[in-house]
């Protein structure tokens, strides 16, 4: 690619590193010579700061280039920057604690009603800060690759054809969309096969805040942006994975890739590349070298 980009978003499990607890090395060693060229770049992750580099991203860098490094994490939930080499939250979308214990009684209720209604046994994860996890497939364990692996959507057809579930993945998201509105609360569900994640924000709030942010510094615009991910893939007719919420009306005019070799449709604009994780630092490596 020949095109030197002022804003780079990614996702980190699947596009930076193959796991969370796969070495940092090459990733950090790849970022260093761009965040020199004062590039912007930007991880947007549904996890936290504590599995980002094992907590210890920013000992990986200098306080100059800590100044243009950015990471959104927790669908929504925090948006970083530095400053003097301090990590700073510059903008949340944190629910206060009745709301988040609202949201883990819809989840509770998806549960039981997948239990009870259809005999489909699930798992929560409750400890997010604003969202809450569904393992719909308790049986089929990843292990420390934590991104979709390529037979999970089969498996996920499967299992809700298995237990009956109407409608398929829209059945699920319905599901949790009403689940949702029993509490007066419009929920953002989003699945990538094993997880259904049901909380009030997503991925999109944190690019949409992070460009609105980089807009303000540097009059940075969304065509100067590209957003690399591995879970673009559509799960169903119209539903697609967790690094298609990157895709915003904000985002839009920004360009798109997915390195993931699962075969499947994307959303329109978003070009497969495949490769995983080194094709992605082998494009980070490219653009330290476009003047």
């Amino acid at each position: 690619m020949k095109k030197k980009y002022k804003g780079i978003f990614f996702d980190w499990d699947g596009t930076a590193v193959l796991s969370r607890k796969a070495p940092v090395e090459e990733i950090v060693k790849a970022m260093g010579p761009l965040l020199d060229q004062k590039v912007n770049l930007v991880i947007v992750s549904g996890t936290t700061m504590e599995n980002i580099a094992g907590g210890k991203l920013d000992s990986y860098f200098t306080k100059e280039q800590l100044e243009h490094l950015y990471l959104g994490l927790g669908r929504g939930a925090f948006n970083y920057r530095y400053e003097n080499g301090q990590e700073i939250v510059f903008s949340d979308m944190l629910p206060d604690r009745k709301l988040l214990s609202d949201i883990h009684r819809i989840c509770f209720d998806i549960h039981m009603e997948l239990l009870e209604k259809y005999g489909m046994n699930t798992d929560i994860v409750f400890s997010r800060p604003n969202y809450c996890k569904i393992d719909l497939m308790v049986e089929n364990q990843r292990g420390d690759n934590l991104f979709m692996q390529e037979n999970e959507l089969d498996l996920l057809k499967d299992c809700l054809k298995k237990h009956g579930v109407e409608g398929g993945l829209q059945g699920l998201l319905d599901i949790s969309e009403a689940a949702g509105a029993r509490y007066g609360i419009t929920v953002k569900p989003t699945c990538d096969a094993k997880y259904l994640e049901v909380g009030i924000s997503s991925k999109s709030d944190n690019v949409d805040r992070i460009l609105e942010y980089l807009e303000e510094k540097e009059g940075i615009s969304p065509q100067e942006c590209s957003f690399w991910g591995d879970e673009y893939v559509g799960i169903e007719e119209g539903i697609y994975g967790s690094d298609s919420f990157m895709k915003t009306g904000k985002t839009a005019d920004g360009e798109f890739f997915d390195v993931s070799e699962v075969p499947g449709k994307r959303p329109e604009g978003v070009v497969q590349l495949g490769g995983g994780v080194e094709r992605f630092l082998e494009f980070l490596k490219e653009q330290a070298q476009i003047e």
